[in-house]
Order: structure tokens, then sequence, then C-alpha cells
């Protein structure tokens, strides 16, 4: 058989499901849950760790203090998002003061309006009435 991956990719297009060429998808986990198992890091798979050794010390101890900077990173953040939503609120609360100010002062200045708009409205006479007025005078 042809080592290259062309013919090899090749054989196995051809073959019909189910042959032995074909690959077949087995779960890693067959009780279900959908969660494989993750792949060692190191690719000593099956062998013990020699809980004594120095290598192993030394990789608990890097592990040990990744650790600890995730958390202290997570509850940083934790830290700053709590921060910002009590900022979030009190701004809110200023901005609905300033609506409830402003729709006060909106509704003075209606009412002022309004006012001299009547105020204007009764000074002013119809042209007609106004040019009988001076006939008469005179």
């Amino acid at each position: 058989m042809n080592s290259s991956p062309h013919s090899m990719s090749e054989s196995l297009e051809d073959s019909q499901p189910g042959s032995p060429a074909t690959p077949q998808l087995v779960p890693l986990n067959p009780g279900g849950g959908g969660k494989a198992t993750p792949p060692s890091k190191n690719g000593k798979k099956g062998q013990r760790v020699d809980r004594s050794s120095e290598e192993y010390r030394l990789r608990r101890e890097r592990n040990n203090m990744a650790v600890k900077k995730s958390r202290l990173k997570s509850k940083q953040k934790a830290q700053d998002t709590l921060q910002r939503v009590n900022q979030l609120k009190e701004e809110n609360e200023r901005l609905e003061a300033k609506i409830k100010l402003l729709t006060k002062e909106l509704s003075v200045l209606k009412d002022l309006f309004l006012e001299h708009a009547h105020s204007l409205a009764e000074n002013v006479q119809p042209a007609s009435s106004t040019s009988e007025q001076d006939s008469d005078s005179k």
C-alpha cells in the first residue's frame, strides 16, 4: 500500500460505510454526559507520577500559583463589575432627578406662555370693530 496521504484519503473515500477502512466515531464516555476525557498534556499516558519528585513539586507549585492568579483575577473582575453597576445606578438616579426638574420647568414655561398668549388675545380687538370706533369718534 502506498503511504502517501493522497492515496490513503482516496481509499477511505472509496470504501463502503461500516467497512474497516472507514473511521468510526465512538463515544469516550458511553454512560452519557457528553464530556470527553481530556488528553494528558505531557503525553505520558498511563504512567504514575512520582509525587515525591522535584518535577512534580514544581508543576504543582506552578499550577497552584496559576490557580491563585486566576481566582484573584476573577474576584477583581467581579468587584469592578459591582463598582460599575453602582456608578451606573447613581448616574441613573441623577438623570431621573434632572428629568423631573426639567419636566417641572417645562410645565411652568408652558403655563407662562399660555397666560401671555391669552392676555394678548384679550387686548387685540378684531379689525372691523376698531375701524368702526375710529369713524364714530370723528
